[in-house]
């Protein structure tokens, strides 16, 4: 369905666009944050962030650095909340993680929350988000939920069975709060660290390939997917993505439809990225939801009509949605600060190979797993664009 449309069920009545000139109001100030900060800063709106850290090292936040407004509290602050939400037009997300109770006080304000506190309540809780898909009959590995943490455990593996994996329900992120069981051994040690916290627990299936679909839905109902990018991780981290994935196109139209269904079933409007599995057994499978543009869609700015982000701002400003359908294959590489092992990269080298974009996010102090940039090339073939943005991040790093 890439580049498609879809009628779904449009509201009644469709409310008018949010037009140039308007203030976005972003809950995060991290990277993502930052590039839909300069998309709307493009295309002449004003930006507000709200975000519960100060930048690092004393400095403003990789999104405060591009917005015109700059708040920085607690999440559960009612008054820095209402008065941030009172300068908005509507407001957006750069990650999930937001309590949802944020989006039901900007509309109970009369200021549009897209995606709505809904879409965030199901996506920041892995137990709620697997029970979503089961009830919109989207298919997962097995899964049992363990609510009461350490005690309901046992159980919970015992339904889903070895090899498996036990995953925080609640603000999980890169592989954070996730213990890989093979055994009673494993079970044990992650009964000790687990505690009283809910989790899930998953089948640990044998895969193919991992890969996600980026959609985006409009308040009128219309639907637009990138094509299908497929990723690799190292340490539970993103490392590269590639675009079009090279899967059987079957298995990627397959995770188009269900992104699709997803996105009308959750009435989203905004962008949402589905996380997928395909098994060494042939099965397509939704692994994880988020709410926002995601760092597998980076390569959408040099490969697409329309990035990530400018989808995001056309969809919640009530704008028509962009062109998909890539120009060229893309591949993404991350810059974690692992990198800098050597020192700095040699971004002069970098930026003398043809094809390749740099884009950094001014986070100060590089350490160890944190996301300082990524590396974008085109080719003619996602396999020749992904050689070449692995190649030009090496040559960079000295590696």
């Amino acid at each position: 369905m890439t580049g498609s449309t879809s009628g779904g069920v449009p509201p009644a009545p469709t409310p008018p666009p949010i037009l140039p000139g308007a203030t976005i109001g972003i809950f995060g100030s991290g990277q993502l944050g930052r590039m839909l900060a300069l998309v709307a800063r493009r295309m002449g709106y004003r930006v507000a962030t709200f975000g519960d850290a100060p930048g690092p090292d004393g400095r403003r936040t990789p999104t405060g650095q591009v917005a015109d407004l700059e708040v920085v509290a607690d999440f559960s602050d009612a008054d820095a909340l209402s008065a941030f939400i009172q300068t908005c037009d509507v407001i957006t997300y750069e990650f999930e993680n937001v309590p949802a109770a944020v989006a039901e006080r900007a509309e109970a304000a009369g200021v549009p929350a897209r995606p709505s506190g809904r879409v965030l309540a199901t996506c920041q809780d892995r137990a709620a988000e697997k029970r979503f898909l089961a009830d919109t009959a989207i298919p997962t590995v097995a899964v049992a939920e363990a609510p009461g943490g350490a005690a309901d455990l046992e159980a919970a593996v015992a339904q889903v069975g070895y090899p498996a994996v036990v995953k925080t329900a609640a603000f999980g992120y890169d592989g954070k709060g996730q213990w890989r069981l093979t055994g009673p051994a494993d079970l044990a040690a992650a009964s000790a660290e687990v505690g009283a916290q809910p989790v899930v627990v998953e089948e640990l299936a044998s895969l193919a390939a991992e890969i996600s679909v980026i959609v985006g839905r409009g308040v009128d109902g219309q639907v637009r997917t990138y094509p299908a990018v497929q990723n690799a991780h190292v340490d539970h981290i993103l490392d590269w993505s590639a675009c079009p994935a090279a899967v059987d196109p079957a298995a990627a139209a397959t995770a188009d439809g269900y992104a699709v269904r997803i996105a009308e079933a959750l009435d989203l409007v905004g962008v949402l990225t589905v996380e997928l599995f395909l098994t060494d057994d042939g099965r397509v499978l939704v692994n994880e939801l988020a709410p926002r543009p995601h760092n597998s869609g980076h390569l959408t700015i040099e490969a697409c009509p329309t990035s990530q982000f400018e989808q995001q701002l056309r969809a919640v400003c009530g704008l028509p949605l962009g062109a998909t359908e890539p120009f060229t294959p893309a591949a993404m590489a991350n810059l974690l600060g692992d990198r800098w092992s050597h020192g700095e990269p040699d971004w002069a080298a970098l930026l003398g190979e043809p094809g390749v974009a740099l884009h950094l996010y001014d986070k100060g102090a590089a350490r160890p797993a944190r996301k300082l940039g990524h590396l974008t090339a085109i080719d003619t073939s996602s396999e020749a664009a992904r050689v070449r943005v692995v190649s030009a991040r090496r040559l960079a790093c000295g590696e």
